[in-house]
């Protein structure tokens, strides 16, 4: 059975006095009657209140700022989806007029929240400790980019498992067979869940995949064109036709790759990717590729964030949008069909 979370209008009701009176006396407000202040204590003790951390600064004045944490991986600072996010957030502070700290953490460190007024989690690889002592500590957050269901904390992510099925979906519609895959990092929520929603596509249509079919990467280009070169190497006979990359910036190595072995995309080798990175479109050939909506995620969160500091929302927000297909040029029916 679950507890109900004490509110503030729950003091309120017991003390007999308004909202705005047991913000005063939580805040420390010299103004207020002692009778009031005296009701407002005995509340608070006999219903064991926790008073919202955000919500006293903010009352103060003093709660303008959030906290970005992010985990750290190579080439975060080249990665677009790191620099869309960050976007994101900087933009809806910017709006706000908040102040942002950004913090890149390996999940170790403990955390110094006491200026802040709320934390958005970038993810959580490695870092859970830091999440729940921010719970603990009654501190307001907010995680982007994984579904978090065993915290009680709010999160907006993106339906990685619904993308990485429309990606085989799509590679199947068009007739392949010989579908590979390169894998993100599989210890994170997003590349896991991209690669079980691609390997359900293509369970689905029926489609073996080989082990050697599917390449372990990292998001970053270097695992890429290992990854592409192995493929490439193969038999044309054997050789995949079809080649999911889960990271734009995966998929447009790929087709580097291809191009420096003489291999034609998509007459060759059909390529899709995931993001809806901008440099997609100005390549050689336009990226067919699974859009997610990053930007909208991350200054969602932050007004979402913003509202729960300043005591607008109370419950817990638990949001996942859903990721598009997007086609342009790079795939195409396999030439031996």
């Amino acid at each position: 059975m679950t507890t109900k979370k004490i509110s503030i209008k729950d003091v309120a009701s017991r003390a007999k006095v308004s909202i705005t009176t047991v913000s005063r006396v939580i805040n420390k407000v010299p103004t207020v009657n002692k009778r009031n202040v005296a009701r407002v204590e005995e509340a608070v003790l006999a219903l064991k209140y926790r008073p919202n951390i955000s919500a006293q600064r903010l009352a103060s004045g003093s709660n303008n700022t959030i906290g970005l944490i992010m985990p750290g991986y190579p080439g975060i600072f080249h990665s677009f989806f790191a620099i869309e996010l960050i976007r994101g957030v900087g933009h809806a502070c910017e709006s706000l007029r908040l102040d942002m700290v950004f913090h890149i953490s390996d999940g170790n460190a403990p955390l110094s929240i006491n200026y802040l007024g709320g934390i958005v989690f970038a993810d959580i690889i490695e870092n859970r400790k830091q999440v729940e002592s921010a719970i603990a500590d009654n501190m307001q957050c907010m995680v982007i980019n994984n579904v978090v269901q065993d915290l009680d904390v709010s999160y907006i992510a993106v339906n990685n498992l619904k993308g990485g099925k429309l990606a085989a979906e799509y590679l199947t519609g068009l007739g392949h067979k010989r579908i590979a895959g390169i894998t993100g990092n599989l210890k994170t929520q997003a590349g896991f869940d991209r690669f079980d929603g691609f390997m359900k596509g293509l369970d689905e249509a029926k489609i073996d995949v080989p082990k050697e079919y599917i390449y372990r990467g990292d998001y970053s280009r270097r695992s890429a064109r290992q990854a592409a070169e192995f493929f490439f190497s193969m038999d044309p006979k054997s050789r995949p036709t079809a080649i999911f990359a889960q990271s734009d910036d995966m998929a447009l190595e790929v087709i580097a790759v291809a191009y420096e072995m003489g291999i034609r995309v998509p007459e060759d080798v059909s390529v899709i990717g995931f993001d809806d990175n901008p440099q997609a479109i100005y390549g050689p050939v336009g990226l067919t590729t699974i859009r997610q909506p990053i930007f909208e995620m991350a200054e969602r969160a932050v007004r979402t964030l913003h509202e729960m500091m300043s005591g607008k929302r109370e419950e817990k927000i638990k949001q996942v949008l859903d990721p598009e297909l997007v086609i342009r040029d790079s795939c195409a029916a396999p030439s031996n069909s």
